[in-house]
C-alpha cells in the first residue's frame, strides 16, 4: 500500500514539474522579434548598378487638356475634279499617289454633245455679223424717221439675244477646256481634257475608261500636303481654358511614338452633337511626312505652376499604385530605403510631379535610378 501511495504522489509531482515548465515557455513562444521590412542595398550594388539618390525639385509643371483628332488640310489644299458637262472617260493614266502640278493634264472625256456645242457656238458668232449690221441699220434708220420704233426694237432684240447665246456658249467652252480661238479657226472636237487646278498628291481615282460621268461625278481628288493642319475634339467642358497661342503636343500613336509640338491658332464657335468643339492647331514644325487621315493624340497646355517633381525613374508602378524608395539609414557597407506609396501628377520631359504627401519630405534623400528592380523587395 505504501509502495502504491509513493508511485501516485511521485506521478503527481512529475506532472506538477512538467506543467510548470510549459508555463515558464508559453510567453517566449507569443513573442516574435519584429522583422525589417526596409530594402538593404549594398553600397558594392548600389555603385556597380549605376544607382543614383536625389531629391525633390521645384519644377514649372503644365496644366493640359488631353484631347483626340486628326492631321487635315485646309480647304483651300483639296479639290475634287468634276466635268461641268458628263461625258465618258477615254484616258485615266494616274493613279492614287501619283503627285500631279497645277495644270497637268489628269483625264480626258468624250461625248458628242461637245461637238454640238461648238457648232452651236460657230452658228450664234456666224449670226452675230448679220444681227449686229442689222441693228446699227435700224438705228440709223430710226434717227432719220426711216423705219418704225417697232423694227427697231426687234433688231436690238435679236442682236442682244444672239450676243447673250455668243457669250454663254463660249464661257462654257472655256470651262471644258476648249478653246474658242482654235474652234472658229474650224478645230472641232468631241474630246476635252480635265487638268489638275492645284498641285499636289491623287489621293482617289473614283473612274475607269469607258466610265459615264455625270457634272456631279467626283473624278479625281488631290491633296497638297505641303500644309497641314490639327483638327483636335475639345470637350464642351474643357473649351473655356483652351485660347488662340497655346501650346500643344501631340502624338502620332499608330505611326511613332515621337513627341511633336503644335499652337492653337483657331477655335471653334458651334458645339458638335457629341459635346465638342473643333480646334485648330498647327504644327510647329512640317518637314514631317505626316498624312492626311493621321489619328493624334494631343495635350493643350492651358498654363504652368510651380510644382514638386522627381526625375520618372523614381517612380515604379505597381497595380495602378505608385512607389518610391526613400532612404532611411546608411551604413559603411550598406544603405536601407523604405517603401513608400506615392501619388503622382503629369510627366513632362523626363520628371514627374509628386503630389503632395505627408511620408515623403522636401529633405528626403530619394532613390532615383534603379528602383525598379528594388520595388517590392522585402
Amino acid at each position: 500500500m505504501t509502495r502504491i501511495t509513493y508511485i501516485v504522489c511521485s506521478t503527481l509531482v512529475l506532472l506538477l514539474l512538467m506543467n510548470c515548465k510549459n508555463s515558464e515557455n508559453s510567453p517566449e513562444t507569443t513573442i516574435s522579434e519584429d522583422e525589417d521590412s526596409r530594402i538593404q542595398v549594398s553600397k558594392v550594388q548600389f555603385n556597380q548598378n549605376n544607382m543614383t539618390l536625389g531629391t525633390i525639385e521645384k519644377k514649372a509643371m503644365p496644366i493640359k487638356i488631353s484631347v483626340n483628332g486628326m492631321i487635315d488640310v485646309p480647304p483651300e489644299n483639296k479639290a475634287v475634279i468634276n466635268s461641268t458637262v458628263g461625258g465618258y472617260i477615254k484616258t485615266t493614266p494616274l493613279l492614287e499617289g501619283d503627285v500631279v502640278k497645277k495644270g497637268q493634264a489628269l483625264v480626258t472625256l468624250e461625248n458628242p454633245e461637245f461637238v454640238t456645242m461648238q457648232q452651236d457656238y460657230m452658228e450664234v458668232k456666224e449670226q452675230l455679223n448679220y444681227l449686229k449690221a442689222e441693228f446699227n441699220r435700224q438705228k440709223t434708220m430710226l434717227e432719220e424717221n426711216i423705219t418704225s420704233q417697232k423694227n427697231y426694237l426687234k433688231a436690238e432684240s435679236s442682236y442682244k439675244t444672239a450676243m447673250a447665246k455668243y457669250n454663254g456658249l463660249k464661257k462654257q467652252l472655256v470651262m471644258l477646256n476648249i478653246s474658242p480661238k482654235s474652234v472658229e479657226q474650224g478645230n472641232i472636237s468631241s474630246i476635252v481634257t480635265l487638268f489638275a487646278p492645284i498641285s499636289g498628291s491623287i489621293s482617289k481615282v473614283n473612274v475607269t475608261r469607258g466610265t459615264y460621268v455625270s457634272p456631279a461625278t467626283s473624278i479625281i481628288e488631290i491633296i497638297d500636303n505641303s500644309h497641314i493642319h490639327l483638327e483636335l475634339s475639345v470637350f464642351e467642358k474643357d473649351i473655356m481654358n483652351v485660347e488662340k497661342g497655346q501650346k500643344i503636343t501631340f502624338k502620332i500613336p499608330e505611326a511613332s511614338n515621337e513627341l511633336f509640338y503644335a499652337e492653337v491658332h483657331l477655335v471653334g464657335t458651334t458645339i458638335s452633337e457629341n459635346r465638342t468643339i473643333k480646334v485648330h492647331a498647327h504644327p510647329l514644325d512640317e518637314s514631317h511626312k505626316f498624312l492626311t487621315g493621321m489619328f493624334v493624340n494631343a495635350d493643350i497646355i492651358t498654363e504652368e505652376k510651380d510644382a514638386n517633381v522627381l526625375p520618372e525613374t523614381a517612380f515604379v508602378e505597381i497595380e495602378d499604385d505608385y512607389y518610391v524608395l526613400l532612404l532611411n539609414e546608411t551604413t559603411n557597407t550598406d544603405y536601407f530605403f523604405n517603401q513608400v506609396k506615392a501619388t503622382v501628377g503629369n510627366t513632362v520631359n523626363g520628371y514627374t510631379e509628386l503630389l503632395e504627401s505627408a511620408d515623403i519630405k522636401e529633405t528626403d534623400q530619394l532613390l532615383v535610378n534603379g528602383a525598379f528592380n528594388l520595388i517590392g523587395i522585402e
